[in-house]
């Protein structure tokens, strides 16, 4: 197994990745009222294409810098103590895509594709049914957090956040039923398993160190599973099992869509691109 390599376009990739993860975070964090983060979809993108060592240096570099190094309204005071489930999600992502699992698979036939499709609906339908309704406003949705006075920068960029969320599951459909692209189901799943992996090693984290609130819109279902009864941990464990794979699907999500849109020839420059996103089969 190769752990990856920090060649001179992994290490200019690196501190761009970074600062989409801090920019779609903070805006999350901000304005928004979603049980999602969005603060890792550059550390997923160094993980596939680079391999997992540099995609865990990015998510820890990250979190470090996000509460470290910079000054409001980008600084964070929960960001740091995360930073190892950062860490984590970039091993993943370097691991996942070693193996193929953003890797495109495109004409695939139908039998197998029937069964990927039923894949994907159930967990789109899961995260739009559990993850955007139930807690909100007693099942009505709304994107924008009516507490907080947002910077209009956030408020521009929430509405980015907005449109690229609709535009990825757009882009995931045509994926699917257009170019009959399997991928997307070995992508849901690794979202899944990440998620599930990150929710274990935060709850402890966010349950310790911060009493289960940390200023995001994920704060909403502690609480609301504190009021049905359950601990501060277990409520925890709770929000943490629903909104960390609901989050890392979405940026999994993202990401594949993103890999699918490069030019072949960017990505096979880096160390594990052709690997990554199937060039080589191509």
């Amino acid at each position: 197994m190769s752990w990856g390599r920090f060649d001179t376009r992994t290490i200019v990739l690196i501190p761009i990745a970074i600062a989409i993860n801090i920019v779609l975070g903070q805006t999350v964090s901000a304005a928004l009222k979603i049980p999602i983060y969005l603060d890792s979809i550059g550390t997923i993108l160094v993980g596939v294409l680079a391999g997992p060592i540099p995609g865990l240096v990015t998510g820890l570099l990250a979190n470090l810098i996000w509460t470290y190094v910079l000054p409001a309204p980008f600084h964070s005071d929960y960001a740091a103590p995360f930073a190892i489930v950062a860490a984590e999600i970039g091993f993943v992502s370097g691991v996942l895509g070693q193996v193929g699992w953003f890797r495109s698979r495109p004409n695939t036939d139908p039998a197998n594709l029937v069964v990927g499709a039923v894949i994907v609906v159930v967990v789109l339908g899961l995260i739009g049914y559990y993850g955007f309704l139930p807690f909100y406003t007693n099942g009505t949705f709304s994107f924008f957090n009516p507490d907080v006075t947002a910077d209009p920068f956030f408020t521009i960029v929430g509405y980015l956040i907005g449109l690229g969320i609709v535009a990825a599951i757009v882009g995931l459909i045509a994926l699917l039923f257009v170019r009959r692209d399997l991928g997307v189901a070995y992508v849901a799943i690794g979202g899944l398993f990440c998620g599930i992996v990150s929710a274990l090693i935060s709850a402890p984290i966010s349950a310790i160190v911060f009493g289960g609130v940390t200023g995001s819109g994920a704060d909403l279902l502690v609480g609301a599973f504190q009021k049905a009864g359950s601990d501060l941990q277990t409520a925890v464990l709770q929000q943490g099992l629903l909104s960390d794979p609901i989050d890392k699907t979405i940026e999994f999500f993202i990401g594949f869509v993103i890999l699918q849109t490069l030019s072949r020839r960017f990505v096979s420059r880096f160390p594990q691109g052709e690997k990554a996103v199937g060039l080589e089969h191509a």
